[in-house]
């Protein structure tokens, strides 16, 4: 392995055991990581990764983290970067599948996270604000990023959001231009067709499931187990009770919370469930960035495309913005978690350098301290 892949595989295996919070944090510090500190791309070209990311199905940070490494080392990049991300999720997840599976229910950790949430609304605070000062370039990018906010607040559906921002802009940029004559309009039309499942189901049509779960779901985790809700549960091959449990380990354990399926392959099918249901997802992304990739560049280079990447730029901070609100909403409830954040975000504006495992490690323990008072 050379000395860049060893470099992916260092970084992408740590970030897979401390990246806890969601994508709006993992993106975070992906963003501190190869912009700030190792310098592997401009906050410009990181910034339109992300904006391109939203466009596509799939989970953000981890097709994040695929982008990377094939920026930093190819096609062998793209692999080590998205393998290493994903890895300590899914043996974590891996691992609290077989003791429920054992034991029934899942140890409680609550006092050990307490603090965590609030350190990771302080890091994403802290991504937010250097890139909106990057993406927010004009007076119309500032009134996107103000209407997107509110609509995200209003639980607007995000794809139409990135989407509507962009042809919106398009539209402006049109209007000052008096380039509508010129411009040749192609559409991509996708259709799904739907799975059906049966109660006792065999590995091949698991992995199926997900594999289509994989290729067709935009948005957050929560919309994940949407899918899941009407793919496992409502055909009574998974309990809701199970389903909710899943939430819950995907919600406390570090990486992508795609990696609870893992945990759901596993209560139908044990290890082999487990393997096909954690492929199945994750597969789509690998394939879907390796073609993304070379035209991200190409659509900075276009000028109508640059202004449609640039107002989904801004549409994505303004998303990731609403749900460190929402985050903020349902953590920051009492003095213990005011202070923590507070202290966070002292911390994270004050010393730049820091590390933002940093920042979450001490807001975990700080968490744990305070809980004892």
């Amino acid at each position: 392995m050379n000395g860049n892949l060893k470099e992916l595989a260092r970084l992408f295996l740590k970030l897979g055991f401390i990246g806890f919070g969601g994508p709006a944090v993992h993106i975070a510090m992906m963003k501190e990581e190869v912009v700030t500190k190792k310098k592997w791309m401009s906050e410009q070209h990181f910034l339109d990764l992300v904006g391109a990311t939203n466009l596509i199905p799939g989970p953000n940070s981890t097709e994040m983290a695929i982008h990377i490494g094939q920026e930093r080392a190819g096609w062998k990049g793209l692999i080590v970067a998205g393998l290493c991300f994903i890895f300590p999720a899914v043996l974590i997840t891996g691992f609290f599948a077989w003791i429920y599976k054992m034991y029934g229910q899942i140890p409680e950790i609550q006092p050990f996270i307490y603090g965590i949430k609030p350190a990771i609304i302080a890091v994403i605070l802290f991504a937010v604000f250097s890139l909106a000062k990057k993406s927010l370039k004009t007076v119309e990018l500032y009134c996107v990023g103000i209407l997107v906010l509110i609509l995200s607040l209003l639980k607007f559906n995000e794809l139409y959001l990135l989407f509507g921002s962009g042809f919106f802009a398009l539209f402006v940029f049109g209007i000052k231009n008096r380039l509508f004559q010129n411009i040749n309009q192609n559409f991509l039309a996708i259709t799904v067709f739907p799975f059906s499942s049966n109660t006792s189901i065999s590995n091949g049509s698991l992995f199926l499931i997900f594999l289509k779960i994989g290729a067709i779901l935009y948005g957050s985790g929560y919309v994940l187990f949407a899918f899941l809700d009407s793919e496992l549960v409502a055909t009574g091959i998974l309990s809701r009770h199970q389903l909710m449990d899943a939430i819950a380990v995907g919600q406390f354990t570090p990486g992508p919370v795609f990696s609870s399926v893992t945990f759901i392959g596993y209560q139908i099918n044990d290890w082999t469930g487990a393997l096909l249901a954690t492929v199945g997802i994750f597969l789509p992304s690998f394939l879907f960035v390796a073609l993304l990739n070379p035209l991200v560049k190409k659509m900075r280079n276009s000028k109508l495309f640059a202004v449609f990447l640039d107002a989904v730029n801004v549409a994505s901070v303004a998303i990731i913005l609403s749900v460190c609100v929402d985050m903020g909403m349902t953590t920051i409830t009492d003095w213990r978690s005011i202070c923590i954040g507070l202290i966070s975000l002292v911390i994270a504006f004050c010393f730049k350098n820091i590390n933002s495992s940093i920042v979450v490690i001490g807001g975990s323990v700080l968490g744990y301290l305070l809980t004892l008072v």
